[in-house]
């Protein structure tokens, strides 16, 4: 009996081993602990469950592909794995090459707020700013599609946006404010001007033996402190020999020259204040509307003159359900981006607070339910949150439950599901992902080629699942 035991454990260990030392994470399957029967033969299908639900947003796709005249909207929505737009970046640059570049759409300066964002542009400003994220407690502030609040409370500022990727020059760009107030004009080039003036004339003194400074004064009928501050002296004491400079009671002309932004005149609806440019661009400034009193500044939307998919996405670390939900502004600005799809990926902070399943979906119903108040027929795919270990390295069992969770009520709550905490091998496949140069060093975020690969699986199962639809129809 005993040496039945050991032959087992050593074939368990020698499995173990393969699986550790292999170079790609297997994608499983392993349904049976999470769904019923007709689950596992959707996602084997697909790779999306509940694609149905997705039929409207495909027939947009497949008319544009016949017609290439529409501007297709994702928006994806989510925490820290977003905020760093390496998956979305990937699934963007993916979609685009497939179904065209219709532009950036929506961009945010991180940068002024002090956190990463998107390597794809970059914001400079002159003076700083300040913000307020959603992740902290409800405070009254303009937090809204940008999940971070930025504001100032006096002018003075330019604010540069440059584009680094060529990929993403733009033609229109669009100013989203809380309540659309108009305080930002834009600039694309500056102008000097020019005002004449005058100023006192400048001549040298040489000090003679013994000559004082009183004596120097009343010669030029100036007063000693103007002679003092002039050749920073710091006592009425001077040498001869030395030359002071005398700012005299005489005048001569002066030029003052000073750079002025231009603003560019601004249309606006009920969004936004935006402009057209008929070319595209790759820089511009945010300068200050001088009728505002203060400047708040909820994101940007950059778009070209083509047809074809645009990909929005939107972050922030450390960000739950919770956090979206307590902040309205946030779902009245999402109807700016006219998102035609929707994609959710939030889970991750929420095991960390050991949420319990039942609460995590309910603030997950009230998200959806706070979108399609706004947004009644945009589509949406939920994302369960990837694998990952809590604090000790233990395992994360909540993100498991969560993913059940929420297979279970795709269909009666009518969203779509990718999978990706078993596209990722679940709890199974963590060291995997290790091994693989996949999962960061605090087994939480994904290194670089790790959210590239999410990127790229998401792609290809949304493009089967696309395909499966154009097949039936």
């Amino acid at each position: 009996m005993n040496r039945l035991i050991i032959f087992f454990c050593c074939l368990f260990f020698s499995t173990n081993d393969k699986t550790q030392q292999a170079d790609s994470i297997p994608i499983t399957k392993n349904m049976i602990h999470k769904v019923d029967t007709s689950a596992v033969d959707s996602f084997s299908e697909d790779r999306i469950y509940n694609a149905k639900v997705l039929e409207r947003f495909f027939e947009k796709l497949k008319e544009n592909e016949s017609h290439n005249d529409q501007k297709i909207n994702i928006v994806h929505i989510g925490d820290s794995h977003i905020q760093s737009d390496l998956m979305t970046n990937e699934i963007r640059k993916n979609l685009q090459q497939k179904f065209g570049n219709a532009g950036r759409g929506f961009v945010f300066p991180y940068q002024l707020a002090k956190t990463n964002g998107s390597y794809n542009e970059r914001f400079y400003s002159n003076r700083s700013w300040e913000s307020y994220r959603n992740i902290h407690p409800f405070k009254s502030v303009a937090v809204g599609l940008s999940g971070i609040a930025l504001w100032r409370d006096t002018g003075g500022f330019a604010v540069e946006l440059n584009i680094k990727d060529a990929a993403y020059k733009f033609n229109s760009i669009q100013i989203i404010t809380p309540r659309n107030q108009n305080m930002f004009n834009l600039a694309i080039s500056s102008q000097t001007k020019t005002i004449q003036s005058t100023e006192r004339k400048i001549i040298t003194h040489k000090i003679k033996k013994g000559e004082a400074i009183s004596t120097i004064a009343e010669k030029y009928n100036i007063s000693i402190a103007e002679i003092k501050r002039e050749n920073h002296l710091k006592s009425n004491n001077i040498r001869a020999g030395r030359t002071l400079k005398i700012l005299t009671n005489e005048t001569k002309p002066k030029n003052i020259t000073s750079s002025e932004f231009v603003p560019l005149e601004l249309e606006s609806d009920s969004y936004s204040h935006y402009y057209h440019s008929d070319k595209e661009l790759n820089k511009i400034f945010l300068i200050p509307n001088k009728e505002a009193s203060k400047y708040e500044l909820n994101g940007i939307v950059l778009e070209k003159d083509a047809p074809g998919l645009i990909y929005s996405s939107i972050g922030v670390n450390g960000a739950k359900f919770s956090d979206y939900n307590k902040y309205p502004l946030f779902f009245d600005q999402v109807k700016a981006l006219e998102a035609d799809l929707l994609v959710v990926s939030l889970g991750t902070n929420e095991s960390y607070d050991h949420m319990e399943a039942s609460a995590y979906i309910k603030e997950l119903r009230e998200f959806i339910k706070n979108i399609k108040e706004q947004n009644a027929d945009v589509s949406i795919i939920v994302m369960t949150p990837p694998p990952s270990l809590l604090k000790g390295r233990r395992p994360n069992i909540y993100v498991h439950d969560y993913a059940k969770s929420i297979i279970e009520i795709a269909k009666t709550d009518g969203f779509a599901v990718w999978d990706l905490y078993d596209e990722f091998g679940g709890m199974d496949g963590i060291r995997n992902l290790k091994s693989g140069g996949l999962i960061g060093p605090d087994w939480v975020h994904y290194s670089k080629k790790g959210y590239e690969k999410q990127g790229n699986l998401f792609t290809e199962a949304f493009l089967k699942a696309y395909d499966n639809f154009k097949l039936k129809n």
